[in-house]
């Protein structure tokens, strides 16, 4: 891995200027002209006597648009003539999207820098008449050229449109060009759907001389946002990479400047992790670094190159734990509590709806609530529960807590504020939550079931999982001093920390299952 400059070395380039020009070269497409200036901005910051001249360039991959994509694995198809361009000297940094290079390309002899990343999600962009087609049992058309796109995207989406028919039919159809180009296929009927990453549409959006377009483009469409778990982003996607040649020392001095240290390490490691399943526009597969307010995470998930599914999260707890003295409120779910429903007629101003839990959504309260909203989950279990019942979901929080999200929401794409939510939660957690100056509603109780198996086995346990803070409540009095309490980051672990327990945190309630199959040992092998 190239050696990173200090933050201390970085500020003594600032304020150099040497009066020459530094020429920047690129795709010719809006989205690559942007990312470009923004390489751009970012030198003139550090540099600002530097000269920056920006060369536009139409790639193979812009020409030749009959070409299915999934058929130049590994080609640097968008990005070979920019390669060329430096090497021969017409340019000094070149700019690119780095989830279009190889990784052959980006651990080779060249400088790389991470200027930027943008959210990593997809989002799926649907026709206005997409619940009409459902309804009428017709075969929805989603245009998309990525094979990774096509093997998650498509079985979630069966689940996670509404479910206003028997099946959901969904059928993939190729589709070449740009941000615009796509948006202007799906308006005028080609497609039912499109598959687009959330960063070059909120680039687009942030431009004055594009938002207008993108606007009408977008304006009358339905919005899905897909989730981070079971649609993984490519690697390195919302990325934008600056090189150097490496005999360029100038180049490399700039790029050292305003490269993102932090940035650059999620995206070798991202690189890295890839290269050991496959490569090139063919992955069936995704990876992705997950943030969270604890820790961040390396998650890959999908097909490798023999077609082997696999999922993987790097940097979980190394610990190894006997089977028989572990508790997983988990296998316990529908014991825990019995739900006291609410008679109270609901009444939420705001336009936006996160419903905290799919318990929620099982009483018809909720149905009155959500009329006419735009709605949240905080994962895909309550996700999927919603679209049972015919509504639309525009995304999930991904398990990852509703505040990890609220950044998300904000994006030029979706432009929602805190003060636009209202959260649909038990009761005792709406006052949490209204404590802290959020707005929420609740339309059930959550009262304890003293259940004599559960206490008997929290008693036992050496190492507790628990999927919420309420279980924990209602069962504390039966657990070891000395056992070891573990839950997914978010409210549950901001709760038990206040209760000055430091437990072992999971990123989600889904990676805990993961480790749990590999790190808890049957009592006959421990």
């Amino acid at each position: 891995m190239p050696a990173r400059p200090t933050q201390k070395k970085a500020d003594m380039y600032k304020g150099r200027s040497d009066g020459e020009t530094i020429k920047l070269i690129g795709r010719s497409s809006r989205l690559s002209l942007l990312q470009i200036d923004i390489v751009k901005q970012k030198i003139l910051t550090a540099f600002p006597g530097v000269n920056v001249e920006v060369i536009a360039r139409s790639s193979r991959g812009d020409a030749l648009q009959e070409i299915p994509l999934h058929t130049v694995e590994g080609s640097d198809f968008f990005t070979q003539d920019i390669f060329d361009a430096l090497e021969k000297g017409e340019a000094d940094i070149a700019v690119h999207s780095l989830k279009d290079m190889s990784s052959e390309h980006f651990f080779g002899s060249n400088y790389f820098s991470i200027v930027d990343r943008d959210d990593v999600r997809d989002i799926a962009i649907f026709n206005n008449d997409i619940l009409k087609k459902i309804e009428q049992d017709e075969t929805i058309v989603i245009g998309t050229c990525s094979p990774r796109r096509e093997e998650m995207a498509v079985g979630f989406l069966k689940k996670a449109l509404p479910q206003l028919n028997a099946e959901i039919k969904i059928e993939t159809k190729s589709i070449r060009g740009n941000v615009e180009t796509r948006l202007r296929k799906l308006d005028s009927g080609e497609y039912d759907a499109t598959i687009l990453a959330t960063a070059g549409i909120n680039r687009l959006l942030r431009s004055k001389e594009d938002i207008k377009l993108v606007k009408e483009l977008t304006a009358d469409k339905k919005l899905m946002l897909l989730p981070l778990i079971e649609c993984v982003p490519a690697p390195c996607q919302g990325a934008i990479a600056a090189e150097a040649h490496h005999t360029n020392a100038r180049a490399i001095e700039i790029l050292k400047a305003v490269n993102n240290e932090q940035l650059f390490a999620e995206c070798f490691a991202e690189k890295k992790e890839a290269v050991n399943y496959g490569a090139g526009c063919i992955q069936k597969f995704g990876v992705t670094t997950i943030h969270t307010k604890n820790s961040n995470y390396l998650y890959a998930a999908g097909k490798d190159a023999e077609g082997t599914t696999f999922l993987k999260w790097n940097e979980l707890p190394d610990m190894v734990v006997k089977e028989e003295a572990v508790f997983s409120s988990t296998d316990f779910m529908k014991d825990f509590f019995r739900y006291e429903w609410s008679n109270e007629k609901l009444a939420v101003e705001q336009p936006v709806v996160f419903v905290a839990n799919y318990k929620s959504v099982q009483h018809q309260s909720a149905n009155t609530v959500l009329t006419g909203k735009r709605i949240y989950a905080s994962g895909t279990r309550t996700w999927y529960e919603l679209a049972k019942q015919g509504h639309w979901v525009e995304g999930c929080a991904d398990a990852l807590g509703f505040e990890s999200f609220l950044p998300v929401l904000q994006m030029p794409l979706l432009q929602i504020q805190q003060s636009e939510v209202c959260i649909l939660t038990h009761a005792e957690a709406a006052d949490r939550w209204k404590e802290k100056g959020y707005h929420a509603v609740s339309n059930y109780k959550l009262l304890a079931e003293q259940n004599k198996s559960i206490a008997e086995k929290i008693a036992d346990a050496d190492f507790i999982f628990w999927s919420s803070f309420s279980q924990y409540q209602f069962y504390s009095q039966f657990i070891k001093t000395t056992a070891v309490h573990a839950c997914a980051g978010g409210e549950t672990a901001a709760l038990l920390k206040q209760q000055g327990i430091e437990p072992v945190i999971f990123p989600t309630i889904k990676s805990f299952e993961e480790w749990r199959r590999s790190s808890i040992r049957p009592h006959s092998v421990v």
